[in-house]
C-alpha cells in the first residue's frame, strides 16, 4: 500500500479542512466525488501504465508530478471553463465570473456544451481503442474470433479513421438538427488530436545522425506525455459535467475530483512499479475494450442520458474480466510446466485447465 500512503494523506487532510470550514456534509460530498472520479478512472490507470511503462524513468516521474497538477487543475478546473467560453462565445473573464458569481449557470453551460464534449471525447477515445485492437502485429489475444477479424482490419490504410468518421457521420444523423453541426466539430476534433498526437515522430523526425539516443528519448517520452494527457482530458469529461449533480460548488468539486485523480495517478504508479503487465496478459486488452465501451457511451449520451454508474461498472467489469482470464492463463501455463506428482495431486485443476 506504499504507493497510496501520499493519497491516503492528502485526502485525510481535505477532508479535515473541508470539515472545520464548511461542515460534515461538505466533507461528504468531497469523498463522493472522489469514489466517483476513481470509479471512473480505473480503466484510465490500466491505459495510462501500459504507456508508461515503456517510458524512460525521468518521463514517468515528470508525468506522475507535472501530469499531476495539469489533472487536477488544468483538466479539471481550467479546461471545463475554456470549454464553456468556446461553447458559448463569452469571455474566458466572464466565464471566471460565472464560475465565482453563479455556479448554477456555469453548470448550466457546461451541460449545454455536453454535445462538443462527448463528441470530441468519444472519437478521441473511439481511435484509441481501435489503434490497439486494429493492431496486427498483436501477438496476444484475449478474445480471439473478435480480435482476429479486427487485425484482418487493421492491413487496411487508414482503416481506423475510416471507421470512426463512420461512427461520427452516424450519430450526427441520429441527433437534433440544432446540435448536429457541434457533434460534428467536437468528433472532427477528436480525430484530429489524436492523429496529431500519434503523427508527432513524423512531424519531428530527424535522420539518426543527427539526433543522439537520449534526444530520442526525450522527444519519445515528450509525445507520450501529451497523448496521456490528452488521454486523461478525456476520461475527465463525463466526471467534471456529472459532478454539477452531486454539488454546485467549484471548490468542492475540484477538491473531491482532484482526490480521485491524485488516487488514479497512484494507482498507474503501482501497476508499473509491480510489473502487473507481466503478470496479467490481458490486463491491457480489458483496458481497450473498456475504453471502447466508454467511447460508445459518450456518443450515445449526445442522445440520451447515460448514468456515470453504468460507465463506471462497465469498465471495471471488463478490466475484472481481463484479470480473471489472466490468472487462469498463469495457472495453466504452471500446470504444462508442473511435475506429474502435482497434476496428480490436483487433478481437478488439471481438468478444468
Amino acid at each position: 500500500m506504499r504507493s497510496f500512503y501520499g493519497s491516503h494523506a492528502i485526502l485525510t487532510l481535505v477532508l479535515i479542512a473541508v470539515f472545520v470550514t464548511d461542515g460534515i456534509k461538505d466533507a461528504f460530498l468531497v469523498l463522493v466525488l472522489a469514489i466517483l472520479e476513481i470509479s471512473l478512472s480505473v480503466d484510465n490507470a490500466v491505459v495510462n501504465a501500459g504507456v508508461l511503462k515503456n517510458m524512460e524513468p525521468i518521463w514517468q516521474k515528470r508525468f506522475l508530478t507535472w501530469g499531476m497538477l495539469i489533472a487536477v487543475f488544468g483538466m479539471r478546473l481550467v479546461f471545463p471553463v475554456l470549454v464553456v467560453s468556446f461553447a458559448t462565445g463569452l469571455s474566458v473573464h466572464d466565464v471566471i465570473l460565472l464560475v465565482i458569481n453563479s455556479p448554477e449557470q456555469y453548470a448550466h453551460h457546461l451541460h449545454q456544451a455536453h454535445p462538443m464534449i462527448a463528441s470530441l471525447g468519444g472519437m478521441f477515445l473511439l481511435m484509441v481503442g481501435l489503434s490497439f485492437m486494429l493492431d496486427e502485429t498483436r501477438d496476444v489475444l484475449w478474445i480471439g474470433a473478435i480480435e482476429k477479424r479486427l487485425q484482418s482490419l487493421g492491413k487496411i490504410d487508414a482503416v481506423n479513421t475510416t471507421i470512426s468518421l463512420a461512427c461520427l457521420l452516424t450519430i450526427r444523423a441520429t441527433v437534433p438538427s440544432e446540435i448536429k453541426a457541434t457533434v460534428l466539430i467536437g468528433g472532427i476534433w477528436g480525430i484530429f488530436l489524436y492523429g496529431f498526437v500519434s503523427s508527432l515522430d513524423s512531424l519531428f523526425a530527424v535522420s539518426e545522425d543527427q539526433m543522439s539516443i537520449t534526444q530520442t528519448a526525450k522527444r519519445g517520452g515528450l509525445i507520450a506525455f501529451l497523448y496521456l494527457e490528452l488521454l486523461d482530458a478525456s476520461f475527465t469529461f463525463d466526471g467534471v459535467i456529472g459532478a454539477f449533480a452531486i454539488s454546485q460548488e467549484i471548490l468542492i468539486i475540484t477538491l473531491g475530483l482532484g482526490i480521485g485523480a491524485l488516487y488514479v495517478r497512484s494507482l498507474t504508479n503501482y501497476l508499473v512499479k509491480k510489473g502487473v503487465f507481466d503478470q496479467y496478459i490481458y490486463l491491457e486488452h480489458g483496458a481497450h475494450y473498456a475504453i471502447l465501451a466508454l467511447a460508445m457511451l459518450m456518443l450515445v449520451s449526445i442522445v440520451h442520458e447515460i448514468p456515470e454508474v453504468i460507465t463506471g461498472v462497465t469498465g471495471a467489469v471488463l478490466i475484472g474480466l481481463s484479470l480473471w482470464s489472466s490468472n487462469s492463463y498463469k495457472k495453466q501455463q504452471a500446470l504444462l510446466v508442473a511435475p506429474e506428482s502435482l497434476k496428480q495431486r490436483y487433478p481437478n485443476l488439471h481438468n478444468n485447465s
